[in-house]
């Protein structure tokens, strides 16, 4: 059986929760008259940054812009070639030297110079990276914004949208053992709702508490 692939990372999919005002700017900042093109993101693991900064990058790509989707570890400017107008760079905290922190202040200045957009993420607002004071600066300059983590509602309608994305309704009493049995972080749980879909598949079952039980991690159901 051919499995099916994870689902792509859009804004559509996106559950908005507390971050619309957010959400908003990030789509506004693709448009050619944008007033705001640099955003940071931060929040605790697991609350979206990464899901935005990949639909940032998509949606850029899909209106025919050349967009990157970076991550800080081993960052080098020769990444972001001069014809690049959309960059999205995760984790800002792992800019770990001199150098990489150069790279990105130098990015950052070109595009603002040819009009392109940056939106970064890291676990903290920009003055708490502990990275140079003039890069710091440079991506509190935009605008900030904290992601809110979902709520417990919140995240269980994620699940199931991502369940009908596959084709089916998810049981409340499956999403409800979920929740209580597994982490709450959501992109685990997405993880197991990919998997109990494809696992349903290939032993041609319904989708079930029980059969949920025979692919959680041993650890979750404790």
């Amino acid at each position: 059986m051919e499995l099916i692939p994870p689902t792509p990372r859009t804004f559509e999919n996106f559950v908005v929760g507390r971050n619309g005002e957010l959400v908003h700017h990030l789509r506004a900042a693709l448009e050619p008259s944008a007033g705001e093109r640099f955003i940071y993101l931060w929040g605790s693991p697991g609350s979206g940054k990464s899901h935005l900064l990949e639909a940032f990058a998509a949606r850029g790509r899909a209106l025919g812009q050349r967009a990157l989707r970076l991550g800080a570890v081993g960052f080098d400017e020769a990444q972001v070639p001069d014809d690049c107008r959309l960059v999205a760079l995760d984790d800002a905290e792992a800019l770990a030297d001199d150098a990489a922190q150069t790279a990105l202040f130098n990015v950052y200045n070109g595009l603002r110079e040819r009009g392109g957009a940056l939106v970064a993420s890291g676990g903290a607002a920009p003055g708490q990276l502990g990275l140079r004071p003039e890069l710091a600066t440079r991506l509190g300059w935009g605008l900030v914004y904290q992601v809110h983590a979902l709520s417990d509602e919140e995240k269980m309608e994620a699940l199931g949208r991502r369940a009908h994305e596959h084709g089916w309704p998810l049981p409340h009493e499956v999403a409800g053992y979920l929740m209580r049995h597994a982490s709450r972080d959501l992109p685990f749980l997405l993880g197991i709702v990919e998997a109990l879909d494809r696992y349903s598949r290939e032993t041609k079952r319904p989708i079930t508490v029980p059969l949920l039980r025979e692919i959680l991690p041993s650890t979750a159901q404790e």
